[in-house]
C-alpha cells in the first residue's frame, strides 16, 4: 500500500470508455469527472491527468462530453472508432495509454489507472517492479478485475466514493416508480 505523500508526483490516466459504461449499467448514470481528479489527485501534485476518448458519433452530443471532460482538467487523447467491412467495431485504447504512462513514468512517483480492465495487469507490474513506481488503481469494485485490484498498490473503489456518480432524471424517475 502507498501512504499518500503530499510530495508525490502524480499522473492519473482515465479510461474513459471504461468508466462510462459501468457508470452507466452500474447506476444509470454518469461519473463526475470533477470530483473524481479531485478524489485522487488528494494534496499530492498532480503532472498531468489523460483521458482517453473515442470518437463514434457527433450527432448523439459526445463533443459536449468530451468539453465537460477538459473542464475538469482531463487533457483528452482522442481517436475515431474503427468499423471493418464486418460490420464489427473497435474502440480501444489499451495500448496507447499503456504507451503514455510508460513516457509519463520518469515524471511520476504515482501512476494512478482509472479504468477496471484486467488488461493492463502487465502494465501495472511493469511499473511497480521494472520501474519502482507507485500504481494505483481506481474503478467501480463490482466490476474491476480482480486480478487488477490484487497487483495495485492501493484501489479505490468508486462504488463507494460519495458523489462520483450523477444520477440520470430515468434512472431516478425508474426508483420512485418502483
Amino acid at each position: 500500500m502507498i501512504i499518500p505523500n503530499k510530495e508525490h508526483r502524480i499522473g492519473i490516466f482515465i479510461d474513459v470508455q471504461n468508466l462510462y459504461h459501468s457508470a452507466k449499467n452500474l447506476y444509470g448514470g454518469r461519473v463526475n469527472y470533477g470530483e473524481l481528479i479531485k478524489k485522487l489527485t488528494g494534496e499530492r501534485k498532480l503532472v498531468r491527468a489523460l483521458g482517453y476518448v473515442v470518437r463514434s458519433d457527433p450527432e448523439t452530443g459526445e463533443e459536449s462530453f468530451f468539453e465537460a471532460l477538459q473542464k475538469a482538467g482531463i487533457e483528452l487523447r482522442m481517436k475515431d472508432i474503427q468499423i471493418f467491412p464486418s460490420g464489427v467495431k473497435k474502440a480501444d485504447w489499451d495500448v496507447g495509454l499503456a504507451v503514455d504512462v510508460i513516457r509519463m513514468a520518469d515524471s511520476l512517483d504515482v501512476a494512478i489507472l482509472v479504468s477496471g480492465d484486467g488488461d493492463f495487469i502487465p502494465l501495472v507490474k511493469y511499473l511497480q517492479i521494472g520501474l519502482g513506481k507507485g500504481v494505483e488503481v481506481a474503478a467501480f469494485g463490482k466490476t474491476a478485475s480482480s486480478g487488477l485490484k490484487e497487483v495495485a498498490d492501493n484501489f479505490i473503489d468508486l462504488d463507494t466514493t460519495p458523489r462520483m456518480v450523477f444520477k440520470s432524471a430515468k434512472s431516478s424517475a425508474r426508483k420512485k416508480n418502483k
